[in-house]
């Protein structure tokens, strides 16, 4: 009986270079969701996309801001905040706060300033006001939604992301499914040769010193539409003209 080898799968170069570009997409995507979309929401932060260069270089048009809301009394100098430019108007600044003061009511207002501005900003920013300190910023993911000109630039963002993340999930599915059925498909040879030579089977060598039964004649079974007494009787004389033969040439 002849041995059958499982085929060992070859992998193209074209079909590595597109797994690896699967995961690497999956990658990205994960990240991508976690940064801008699950983050986000845990915290329950805003985002906001930088449309000028007043916080420039550090951020510069096109970063994408994470702002989450804070308790106002705990901001303090130095730390960078967005703020509506009207209280009520969806109109936000992200601008670092330079000085605390205090008005001659006795209310606390911020004055704050653009790091790539020569002067500080007109007006004060009050409690009411502000809508967060700036948690976390990705350069450049805001540009596709500065491009819409989308006013929630951060919620395009985050469908990116999901987009994003869809193509990585397809994308890995894919790959796996390939793979499996890569591993499914027999081998070549082992669909059959027919340039292999029949293997007849091996009754082995007869026993005894010649008075015992031989054992090495085929086996024969009984079915429908068939002789076999006839054809035993054939095998069984060719098997004495055989021996006869051996005998006279000894």
């Amino acid at each position: 009986m002849s041995a059958r080898t499982k085929a060992e799968t070859t992998t193209s170069p074209l079909g590595f270079i597109g797994t690896c570009l699967s995961y690497v997409a999956l990658c990205l995507a994960a990240l991508a969701a976690l940064v801008l979309v699950a983050v986000p929401m845990i915290t329950g932060s805003q985002t906001y996309s930088v449309l000028t260069s007043s916080m420039a270089p550090k951020y510069a048009p096109g970063t994408f801001l994470v702002v989450k809301p804070v308790p106002f009394e705990e901001l303090k100098v130095g730390d960078i905040i967005t703020y509506q430019i009207e209280s009520g108007s969806p109109a936000v600044i992200t601008h670092r706060i330079t000085s605390v003061t205090a008005e001659q009511s006795g209310e606390i207002v911020f004055i704050t300033k653009g790091d790539n501005n020569d002067v500080e900003d007109e007006l004060p920013v009050r409690e009411v006001q502000v809508k967060g300190k700036l948690f976390y910023a990705v350069p450049y993911v805001g540009f596709v939604a500065n491009g819409l000109g989308n006013s929630d630039r951060g919620a395009m963002a985050q469908w990116g992301a999901v987009a994003l993340m869809g193509y990585g999930v397809v994308a890995l599915v894919r790959g796996a499914l390939a793979k499996k059925r890569n591993e499914g498909e027999p081998d070549e040879g082992s669909r059959g040769n027919n340039n292999d030579p029949f293997v007849f089977p091996d009754f082995g060598p007869a026993e005894g010193d010649g008075n015992e039964p031989r054992h090495d004649d085929p086996i024969l079974t009984d079915c429908d539409g068939c002789d076999h007494d006839e054809l035993r009787g054939d095998l069984n004389n060719h098997v004495h003209r055989l021996e006869a033969r051996k005998h006279a040439t000894v």
